[in-house]
C-alpha cells in the first residue's frame, strides 16, 4: 500500500475512503493510543514533570495492527482532528508506531470533502510541538491536581471523591447559584393593565395598555383603580420608530449547546455527540470551535442559497468577529458542509440538529429584518400616571424568514405586541376595564446546562472541547444532579374595575416549576466548602480563567509548558502537604437536638456512603445508630421530626407469600425487603406511609419485568442467565454481563456455549488505585 491514512473514528474513516483513491488505506486509531497510567501519578516531578505514557490496554491490538499498516506503506498520513487533543493525538500516534518521521505527514481540514481532503493532502506539514504541548500542559496538571486533591478529599471527607480544576470551578458555580436563591426573599407588586376602546360602540377596536408604574401594595392600587372611575383617558403622545434587527452569528461550540437545549431540549453531551455523527459523515464543519468566522467559499454558498430560496433583497452577506480572548478565528464557525442542503438523510436526532445549523448559517448572511415600533402614551385625568400601548409591526421580515435566537431570561408576560389603531393626539378612549393583578418578584434562575455553558465561557473557563466533558463529569460524580421540580400552588390578588364597580378575588396559580435544571448535592456542598476554605486559589474563577490563557500562551509558542506547571505546583503541593497535617475532619456535622426517649445527641453528617443521621455519640460506650436520609432530604434543611422519623427504619408492614415485607431506606434510597431481595420505591412512595399492598405491587411489577427480561436460564447453572438488556441480549453470570456476539441467537444457546463466552471474554480492568511512582 503506498499511503496509509489514520484518523480517529470508524465514521470518519469510512467517510474519507470515499473521496480517495485506490492507493490510499484508512484506519481508524479509535482517539487516543496513549495516556498516563491510570494506576501511577506517571508524572516525573522531579524531572521537568515529564510525563510517563503508556499504551492503552484497550489499544494495544490497535497499535499493532497500525504498525504493521504503517510499515507496509511508503507514506503515513495523519489525519487526526485540527484542535489540541487532535495534534497530541498525531504525536502519540508517532511515538507509539515508531514512526518514521521523514515518511510521515499531519494533514488538518475542517470538513469532510473531497475538496478539503485533496487539499490538505497537497499541503502537509509537521506536528506542531506548540500545540502538543499546550494539550500536554492541560493533561500533566489536571493529572496533578486531581491526584493529590482527590485523596485528600477520601482522608478528610469520604472515600471515591475527586476534585478537578475545571470540574471543582463549575460546582462551586452551582452551589453559590443555589445559595443566592437560598437566600432570596420574593416580594409582590401590583402591575396595572387596561382595556380601552377607540369609541363607545360596543363593536370598537380594544387598545390593549400597560401602567406605566407599578404599586408596592393593594391599597395603592385599590386607591388608583378609584381615581379611574371618573378620570378620563386621553392620548397625549404617539411616535412611530423604525427599526432594524439583525441576525445572530454563525454557531460555535458553546452557542451550539445552548441553541440545541433551547429549541430541541438536548443535553450538552448529547448535542456533541451529534455534532460529531453530522462532522464524521461530511454534513457539517468541524464541532469543536470559538471561531464566528465563515470562509469566503461559504459566505457565497450561502449567498447563492438565499437568493435561490428567498430572493435578492434577502441577502447581506457578513463576516463575524470573536469577542472571546483566545478564539482561533483561522478556524470556521460550525456550519453544513454544502449550504444548499436544507436537509439530510440521517436519524431524527441529527436531522433536527442539522436543520438547526443550517438555518442559523444561512440567517447570518441575510438581510436585516425591519420593524417599526409604535408607542402611545394616554393620559389619565385623575392620576399623575400614564397608560402606554406598544405595538410593533415587521416591515420586512429579512432573516426572521429563516430563524430567530432564542434566550434563557424568564420574561414576565406583557401586553402582546401587534398592530395599534390609528391614533392621533388628543383622541378619547372609552374605559373598558382596569386590573390591578398580584406579581411576585422571581430568583435568579437556577443553571441549566446550557446556561452553565455560557457562564463558563463569559468567564473563560474551559474551552470548547472540554464544557461537554466537565459537565458530565460533575453529575458522575453526584456534586450536581439535573432534576425537575413541581410547582406549588400560590394565591395572588385580582382586582378588576369594570364599569364602577370594583371586584376584589383571589386567584391560584403553579409557581416553581422547574424543568432539568442543575442542583448541587450535599456531597457537592461539602467538597465546595472544603476547597473554597483550603484551596479557594485552585477554584477562583480568575485562577482558572488565567490558565487557560497560559495554555493558549503555550499553543502560541510565547510560554514554556512545564515552566507553567513549576510556578503552580511548588505552592500548591506545599498547600496539600499543610491542609493534610492541619485540617480535621470535614464531614458538615449539625447537631439537630436530642432524642425525647433516650436523651441521646442526634447529628446530621456526611458518612462513608453520603447523607446520613446518627443517634448517639461517637465517642460513647454504646455504638451510635445510623440512618440514610430519604430523596429530596437535606443536610441544610434536615430537621429533628425528619431525623426521628428515619430511625422508625426499618419497620415491618406485613407479610406476602408467607415471607415479612419491610422497609428501610439504603445508601441507594427506600426500599422493600421481601425473602432475602430488595425491591427500590419509586419516587412518588412514601416509605413512612407505604401499605402492604402497594409493597406487594412494586414486587410483582419487578418480577413481571425480570420475567420479560429472561430469555433463557439452565438447571444445570442457576447463576447464569441469558437476559435481555437495554443493547440486545446478554449473558449474565455471578453479576457480571458479558456480550453475546452478533452472529449467535441469544435463544439457542447451549450452557456450554454460554460458557465459553464467558471464557473468551476480555478481562474487566480493576477499579483505579493511585500509586506513586517512586
Amino acid at each position: 500500500m503506498k499511503n496509509l491514512v489514520i484518523v480517529e473514528s470508524p465514521a470518519k474513516a469510512k467517510t474519507i475512503e470515499n473521496f480517495l483513491g485506490k492507493d490510499y488505506s484508512v484506519k481508524s486509531c479509535f482517539g487516543h493510543v496513549r495516556d498516563l497510567s491510570p494506576k501511577f501519578l506517571s508524572i516525573n516531578v522531579d524531572e521537568g514533570f515529564s510525563p510517563n505514557y503508556e499504551i492503552s490496554p484497550d489499544k494495544t491490538k490497535v497499535v499493532k495492527d497500525l504498525t504493521k499498516a504503517a510499515k507496509e506503506s511508503e507514506t503515513v498520513w495523519l489525519a487526526t482532528d485540527e484542535d489540541r487533543e487532535g495534534e497530541a493525538i498525531s504525536w502519540h500516534l508517532v511515538e507509539a508506531l515508531k514512526l518514521d518521521e521523514s515518511k510521515t505527514k499531519r494533514i488538518t481540514f475542517h470538513e469532510i470533502t473531497k475538496t478539503a481532503v485533496t487539499e490538505a493532502i497537497t499541503n502537509p506539514r509537521a506536528i506542531d510541538k506548540k500545540l502538543v504541548d499546550a494539550q500536554q500542559a492541560r493533561r500533566v496538571l489536571d493529572r496533578l491536581v486531581g491526584y493529590e486533591l482527590s485523596p485528600l478529599l477520601w482522608k478528610k471527607i469520604k472515600p471515591a471523591l475527586s476534585a478537578g480544576r475545571v470540574q471543582s470551578v463549575a460546582v462551586r458555580l452551582i452551589v453559590e447559584r443555589e445559595e443566592t436563591i437560598k437566600k432570596f426573599q420574593s416580594s409582590s407588586y401590583y402591575r396595572i393593565i387596561a382595556s380601552f376602546e377607540i369609541d363607545e360602540n360596543s363593536n370598537a377596536t380594544i387598545i390593549n395598555t400597560e401602567l406605566s408604574k407599578r404599586f408596592d401594595t393593594k391599597e395603592e392600587a385599590i386607591a388608583f383603580l378609584e381615581k379611574c372611575k371618573n378620570s378620563e383617558f386621553k392620548v397625549i403622545n404617539t411616535e412611530k420608530n423604525p427599526l432594524k434587527k439583525s441576525p445572530a452569528p454563525p454557531f460555535t461550540t458553546s452557542t451550539l449547546q445552548q441553541e440545541a437545549s433551547r429549541k430541541l431540549g438536548f443535553s450538552v453531551s448529547k448535542t456533541m455527540m451529534v455534532a460529531q455523527q453530522l462532522y464524521e459523515s461530511g454534513n457539517i464543519t468541524y464541532m469543536r470551535t470559538d471561531s464566528l468566522n465563515l470562509s469566503n467559499l461559504a459566505i457565497s454558498m450561502a449567498k447563492k442559497e438565499i437568493i435561490t430560496q428567498f430572493g435578492e433583497k434577502y441577502v447581506k452577506t457578513r463576516k463575524f468577529t470573536s469577542k472571546i480572548k483566545g478564539a482561533q478565528e483561522a478556524h470556521e464557525a460550525i456550519r453544513p458542509t454544502y449550504l444548499n442542503k436544507p436537509q439530510v438523510k440521517a436519524d431524527a436526532s441529527q436531522k433536527r440538529l442539522y436543520e438547526l445549523i443550517w438555518k442559523r448559517t444561512i440567517a447570518s448572511q441575510m438581510s436585516q429584518a425591519e420593524l417599526e415600533k409604535t408607542t402611545i402614551t394616554i393620559d389619565v385625568s385623575n392620576a399623575k400616571e400614564n397608560f402606554v400601548a406598544r405595538g410593533e409591526v415587521i416591515k420586512f421580515d429579512g432573516f426572521l424568514k429563516v430563524y430567530l435566537e432564542s434566550t434563557d431570561d424568564v420574561k414576565e408576560n406583557g401586553i402582546e405586541k401587534g398592530i395599534l389603531p390609528p391614533l392621533k393626539i388628543n383622541d378619547i378612549l372609552f374605559r373598558k376595564n382596569i386590573i390591578a393583578e398580584q406579581k411576585f418578584t422571581n430568583h435568579t434562575p437556577r443553571y441549566s446546562e446550557a446556561a452553565l455553558v455560557k457562564k463558563m465561557e463569559e468567564l473563560g473557563i474551559g474551552r470548547p472541547s472540554t464544557y461537554a466533558p466537565t459537565i458530565s463529569t460533575i453529575q458522575k460524580r453526584e456534586y450536581v444532579v439535573k432534576q425537575d421540580k413541581i410547582g406549588e400552588e400560590r394565591n395572588y390578588d385580582y382586582i378588576s374595575l369594570i364599569s364602577n364597580d370594583i371586584e376584589e378575588v383571589q386567584k391560584t396559580e403553579i409557581t416553581g416549576q422547574i424543568k432539568s435544571k442543575l442542583f448541587p448535592t450535599d456531597i457537592g456542598k461539602l467538597v465546595n466548602d472544603f476547597l473554597l476554605q483550603y484551596f479557594d486559589d485552585v477554584i477562583d474563577y480568575n485562577f482558572t480563567a488565567k490558565v487557560e490563557k497560559e495554555f493558549d500562551e503555550i499553543a502560541a509558542g510565547k510560554k514554556v509548558w512545564n515552566e507553567m506547571i513549576h510556578e503552580f505546583y511548588g505552592p500548591f503541593h506545599a498547600k496539600i502537604d499543610d491542609t493534610l497535617k492541619n485540617s480535621s475532619k470535614f464531614i458538615g456535622e449539625r447537631l439537630l437536638g436530642k432524642d425525647p426517649k433516650t436523651d441521646k445527641n442526634i447529628f446530621v453528617k456526611i458518612g462513608r456512603f453520603g447523607p446520613m443521621v446518627q443517634m448517639g455519640d461517637t465517642d460513647s460506650e454504646e455504638k451510635p445508630r445510623f440512618a440514610g436520609l430519604k430523596n429530596g432530604q437535606s443536610l441544610d434543611t434536615l430537621t429533628l421530626d425528619d431525623a426521628l422519623d428515619l430511625f422508625k427504619f426499618p419497620y415491618a408492614i406485613g407479610t406476602f407469600e408467607d415471607e415479612e415485607l419491610t422497609v428501610a431506606i439504603g445508601r441507594f434510597g427506600p426500599y422493600v425487603k421481601h425473602n432475602k431481595l430488595f425491591f427500590s420505591l419509586s419516587k412518588t412512595d412514601d416509605p413512612l406511609t407505604i401499605t402492604e399492598k402497594r409493597a406487594i405491587e412494586i414486587i410483582e411489577e419487578k418480577r413481571k419485568k425480570e420475567k420479560e427480561k429472561t430469555i433463557k436460564e439452565f438447571k444445570e447453572n442457576k447463576n447464569l442467565k441469558v437476559l435481555n438488556g437495554k443493547w440486545g441480549p446478554y449473558i449474565s453470570l455471578n453479576k457480571t454481563n458479558y456480550k453475546i456476539p452478533k452472529d449467535k441467537d441469544a435463544a439457542s444457546l447451549s450452557l456450554d456455549e454460554c460458557l465459553k463466552i464467558v471464557d473468551d471474554a476480555p478481562k474487566k480492568k480493576g477499579k483505579k488505585k493511585y500509586k506513586s511512582t517512586k
